[in-house]
């Protein structure tokens, strides 16, 4: 494993995660026609950064980044990684973030549509996904050693992974109410309670999911880590929602959103998205080594025949 290639991969799955958080400014701040073109604002690349314009080309310009980081990732992990079906999800990160360039773009000329917004927030944790994976596929503990797991019930791995959909479905859901201009008519609407639905949902999942590996691996902190990380983010994101659905009350109609919203909002956003990361590092990582359906005996017979 190339520990320069791992650190970059890293840079920037940081980078993607700050340009989450720039979306989110620029929505949380209504500043999404800030700059009435695209790809450039007022005609220049670098406009003066005044009102909404700051967040608005802010996040271009953030974007713009991460993508050129993406482009120096494929050719590092062209130079640097052995495996080939690395180096093609490397590739497949690079469609993915230069998708979401044409989606920005479209959200600008189409005057933000409902839809193509919500598709533009989506895809950008499908490309955090990806760039989160890789960061732990080119990571020196993917080599760690298997660990044994009991054959009953249903296997884990699966459930770690259903996890992960739940969050994701999750994500969209509080994107599509993010970028909804009839928010407050909205409220209580279907779609409301179906993201209420969905939290309830994912607490139970996850907190399942930690709680198995707690009991199964106490001693695994290449699994305990990120479980007790997950379940620490989850609380606090509980606590976001309720928070960011208080303030949305409090002001339902303020001619601009206030500093308390969009603070508490953004926060619930990237603490969504982190946790999000940490249950993708948690089920790549019960994937590598826990075994789906093979038994303590069999496992250890296995261990005995590799080691001698």
């Amino acid at each position: 494993m190339s520990r320069a290639l791992h650190r970059y991969t890293l840079v920037v799955t940081v980078a993607t995660f700050v340009l989450i958080v720039a979306g989110a400014l620029v929505t949380s701040h209504d500043a999404g026609l800030a700059a009435p073109d695209w790809p450039l604002s007022f005609g220049q690349v670098f406009p003066r950064m005044v009102g909404n314009l700051f967040w608005e080309h802010g996040h271009r310009l953030i974007a713009s980044t991460v993508g050129l980081l993406t482009i120096g990732l494929n050719v590092f992990l062209y130079v640097r990684e052995p495996r080939r079906w690395v180096r093609r999800l490397g590739f497949v990160a690079l469609l993915l973030v230069i998708a979401q360039g044409l989606l920005g773009g479209l959200t600008v000329k189409l005057l933000l549509p409902l839809w193509v917004s919500s598709a533009h927030a989506t895809l950008a944790q499908i490309f955090f996904c990806t760039m989160v994976s890789l960061s732990v596929f080119t990571s020196p503990g993917w080599n760690a050693p298997r660990v044994p797991v009991d054959s009953d019930g249903p296997p884990f791995r699966y459930l770690c992974a259903g996890t992960c959909v739940a969050i994701l479905a999750q994500l969209v859901m509080g994107a599509t109410l993010r970028h909804s201009a009839t928010w407050d008519r909205l409220l209580p609407s279907t779609l409301v309670l179906s993201h209420v639905a969905g939290a309830i949902l994912v607490t139970l999942l996850l907190l399942v999911v930690c709680f198995l590996v707690l009991q199964k691996y106490p001693d695994q902190k290449y699994l305990k880590g990120p479980a007790l990380i997950a379940g620490g983010l989850l609380v606090l994101q509980l606590c976001l929602g309720v928070a960011a659905y208080i303030t949305r009350q409090w002001s339902p109609n303020d001619p601009q959103p206030l500093n308390p919203m969009v603070g508490i909002t953004v926060a619930h956003v990237a603490c969504g998205a982190l946790v999000f990361a940490t249950t993708i590092v948690l089920t790549l990582r019960v994937f590598r080594v826990v075994p789906a359906t093979v038994g303590v005996a069999e496992f250890s017979l296995d261990t005995q025949r590799a080691m001698g």
